[in-house]
């Protein structure tokens, strides 16, 4: 992330931001029902802890902790003793009522336990608001968030919101994708550079810029009723600076410090394989994990109790709240792994088959792998993540490299194919993630000068290999950015045609230009053919070493079988057929779904320069 701002400044004894008795409660509701049933509260206000607190209707207060600021009280009850649909938080001074919450218990969802998630049967369409469309103008700025909107500025806010999103469904679902992953739409009040939301500032609230809550709800529901799941960005290794609980700290354990540089704060040298380094020097490791990001971003610790229950509480009020399909997590190597391990756990005791994908930026299968549940790599150090899914950080990596390489031993397509070789490693090839290009990479179409053919060969491995395909907006109709001349904005651009001043709509399918009809109209093919062939879903692989730039696998299973075929040579390449006879026995033809032709692949089979052929066997 950009890095801006001066140091905060931050001190543990200065409890001024609170005036009221109650200014906040948290969470302002919840269910009854949970398998968990215990409930911790924050009641926060001005010396809250210095008065009496009691609960109405025969609540009994399970356990109240004070810390050092005495403008915090964390209440705990048990859910299943509460027959009442809502109770009184009352704060007294002696015998005096001072201030009164009225705390709601909701009758939960039957079925909200059994919540689907996003499987390898989806493809997750990755968008920044933002930058995206601008459904509500009035929402564009708000009296109540310090920086307003203003388009001309590239780290600006446009004005992207959430009805944007809701008014495009149908060009998202057209498109193939089934599930919609947003960066953080949380509140983000920090002065500048808050429209990518990674520096929350209130994690019980949408962003007004975005819209509310409440239309949060909307764009999940609705995309619920499409059969396709809102995935939400979640962010546990650090805060924004002006987080209201960062502006009057519970304790000064909620953050790390350090007692070198500025007002405790160091950034982080990055370096998260120190995690798993069991020679690692333990300063490389605490900088690791206990820096800062940025001055803006202070470094939330996990390990403290009272912050691993209130960011595992949010998350599960999300999930229940807003009816989510799944989490990205943010940073997932830079949290104190054992602390997440518990919070990962504790959410899918709650939600089973609830997916949570760890951002696992991490170049070696053997790393990444180590993330994920029950791995063999992870229970080597005595560890389990209890984390569902990881993110193919190496796959991403050489994946260019492999398309711009002349072949040689260990170049050129054998890349992608020595990933796939350390698949035995993860203990769940299905439950990770496989992507082109994120929100904080080089966009692929910068990388190859908005190449259709490069696109299409690309696209085409990561919708038809193992694990779950993730696109980002806007590749679809060849959008670029370079990030080494423009920085984040420049990867970050706006849609054209999400504004109402926008000279070109590229929603509207009838209105993009031929360059843009030909990315587009390749990804709707390819994604909701993948969409409808449950063999590319969970089917086996039968990979076949590259030969001549072309790489030749297999999906299969006991029904159907799918023959993916990647030419990156710079001509055209005849296929001896008998070379992939184990896999091809009992096949006669072979439909190409891209150009819906059928191919005899009984001897030969004649591959056209830079291109792609995914044949159905028949």
């Amino acid at each position: 992330m950009k890095k801006i701002g001066a140091i905060i400044a931050l001190s543990a004894a200065a409890f001024a931001f609170s005036q009221r008795p109650l200014e906040k409660v948290e969470p302002a509701f919840w269910w009854k029902g949970m398998k968990n049933p215990e409930l911790q509260i924050l009641v926060y206000g001005k010396d809250i802890a210095k008065n009496k607190i009691e609960l109405s209707d025969h609540v009994q207060i399970k356990d109240i902790q004070k810390v050092e600021n005495p403008n915090y009280v964390f209440i705990t009850v048990n859910t299943a003793e509460i027959n009442v649909p809502d109770f009184k938080i009352t704060i007294k001074n002696g015998n005096k009522n001072i201030e009164s919450y009225t705390y709601e218990l909701k009758q939960r969802n039957p079925n909200s336990a059994a919540r689907s998630s996003f499987t390898s049967k989806d493809v997750v369409y990755l968008i920044m608001p933002d930058r995206f469309a601008n459904g509500n103008e009035k929402n564009d700025s708000t009296p109540d968030l310090t920086e307003k909107a203003d388009r001309s500025l590239p780290n600006g806010r446009h004005g992207g919101d959430l009805r944007g999103i809701i008014n495009n469904l149908d060009y998202i679902q057209s498109l193939g994708a089934t599930a919609v992953w947003l960066t953080p739409v949380n509140e983000d009040n920090e002065k500048i550079y808050s429209y990518h939301g990674y520096a929350q500032t209130d994690l019980y609230k949408i962003d007004g810029r975005y819209g509310t809550n409440e239309e949060y709800k909307e764009l999940s529901q609705k995309l619920n009723q499409r059969n396709m799941k809102l995935v939400m960005d979640y962010v546990t290794n650090h805060w924004g600076a002006s987080h209201w609980m960062i502006r009057d700290l519970p304790s000064k354990d909620w953050i790390h410090w350090f007692n070198e540089g500025e007002k405790g704060f160091r950034r982080s040298n990055y370096k998260t394989t120190t995690q798993f380094d069991t020679n690692a020097a333990e300063i490389d490791k605490k900088l690791a994990l206990d820096g800062w990001f940025d001055t803006t971003m202070p470094d939330i610790n996990q390990k403290n109790p009272l912050v691993l229950k209130y960011l595992t509480q949010n998350a599960i009020w999300w999930i229940e709240y807003a009816e989510l399909g799944g989490f990205r997590v943010d940073t997932y190597p830079y949290n104190d792994k054992e602390a997440m391990a518990k919070w990962a756990k504790e959410i899918t005791d709650e939600y089973p088959d609830f997916n949570i994908v760890g951002e696992t930026w991490l170049y070696t299968a053997g790393q990444i792998s180590a993330w994920q549940k029950d791995s063999k790599t992870g229970e080597a150090a005595n560890y389990n993540s209890y984390l569902p899914s990881v993110m193919d950080f190496m796959l991403y990596a050489d994946l260019p490299k492999a398309l711009k390489e002349k072949e040689g031993w260990d170049s050129g397509l054998v890349k992608i194919y020595n990933v796939f070789t350390s698949d035995f490693l993860y203990p769940d090839i299905n439950k990770v993630m496989v992507f082109l290009e994120n929100h904080d990479t080089e966009r692929w179409n910068e990388i190859f000068n908005a190449d259709p053919k490069d696109y299409k060969l690309g696209l085409t491995l990561i919708s038809t290999v193992r694990g779950i395909p993730q696109i980002y907006y806007g590749s679809e109709i060849g959008m670029r950015g370079d990030k080494n001349k423009g920085g984040d904005a420049d990867i970050r651009r706006d849609f054209p045609g999400g504004w109402k001043s926008d000279r070109q709509n590229a929603f509207n399918l009838s209105s993009q230009t031929p360059e843009q009809k030909e990315f587009y109209q390749f990804t709707q093919k390819l994604l909701n053919w993948r969409k409808r062939t449950e063999v590319i879903h969970t089917g086996k692989t039968k990979n076949f070493i590259p030969q001549n730039n072309v790489f030749v696998y297999f999906r299969y299973n006991e029904k159907e079988s799918v023959m993916v075929v990647l030419n990156n040579s710079e001509k055209q390449e005849t296929l001896d057929l008998k070379r992939f006879s184990e896999s091809l026995n009992g096949f006669s033809k072979g439909k190409d779904i891209i150009l819906d032709k059928e191919f005899s692949i009984q001897n030969t089979l004649t591959v056209p320069a830079k291109t792609s052929m995914v044949l159905e066997l028949k």
